[in-house]
């Protein structure tokens, strides 16, 4: 296996690591040796994990795993859960790929407690931090427990998401949890412009806030509309009832 932190070359404490440039060599690694790693890709919705699909299918074989305790309501995690299936099946069918499709239990009161005493922290502060480090974490631990060669997250592909400190992360819990972290910058090379045009050609639905209550407050989301909505696409999609009974304990839809 190929640890991508000996491509990390920093020569003054407070300079910014190119993360993407650090993946493409990982890349090139892979191929000399023929290599074709087993991923488990955390994702916090389906419109972050598009280009991500689209750019790493070609070298590897990937399970998108959705583990987002922190998204309020249940009816929109349910939501973002389903659009996150759906556009996995069309990805395969379309590309004729195999990415899986994996989901975790859904256990808002663990990220509550995660959180404690930053419920008044702004957006992109500390709370998130937390936040991604438990996302991350619980994703480590599933790869580990499944056997993959990586772990990684589509959360940097966003221009709201602090890369720095999502591929800092990783790269604690790589030495923690003892399994390899695959770095990234998605947002590099018009990921995220590209996630914008897959969005629209795959029909998905682009949700107004990030996920946790204490956003949506700030950003004066109407939350009451957003449960309601998130219901009635829920109770109209044909796989609802399924997913309901993994819910409590987690499972593969795909």
């Amino acid at each position: 296996m190929i640890d991508s932190k000996q491509f990390i070359n920093t020569r003054h404490k407070n300079q910014k690591i190119n993360y993407d440039n650090i993946l493409k060599k990982l890349i090139e690694e892979w191929k000399k040796i023929n290599f074709r790693p087993k991923i488990l890709i955390h994702s916090c919705c389906a419109p972050c994990s598009t280009y991500v699909l689209e750019y790493l299918s070609e070298f590897s074989d990937i399970t998108i795993f959705f583990s987002n305790s922190n998204i309020h309501p249940k009816e929109e995690y349910v939501k973002r859960m389903l659009v996150q299936k759906d556009f996995v099946e069309k990805f395969n069918k379309r590309n004729k790929t195999k990415i899986t499709f994996l989901a975790d239990e859904y256990a808002p009161s663990k990220f509550i407690k995660a959180v404690k005493g930053h419920e008044e922290d702004r957006e992109g502060g500390e709370r998130c931090h937390i936040c991604y480090e438990m996302r991350l974490d619980t994703s480590a631990l599933k790869a580990l427990e499944l056997g993959y060669d990586y772990f990684a997250s589509a959360l940097t592909i966003s221009p709201k998401k602090n890369a720095q400190v999502i591929n800092e992360t990783g790269y604690i819990l790589q030495e923690k949890v003892s399994i390899y972290y695959l770095p990234s910058d998605f947002k590099k090379n018009n990921g995220y412009k590209r996630s914008v045009e897959m969005c629209n050609d795959y029909n998905i639905y682009r949700q107004c806030y990030c996920g946790c209550v204490f956003a949506a407050t700030d950003q004066g989301i109407n939350l009451r509309e957003i449960n309601q909505n998130a219901k009635e696409f829920n109770r109209n999609h044909e796989d609802y009832e399924r997913f309901k009974s993994l819910i409590k304990v987690g499972g593969k839809l795909i």
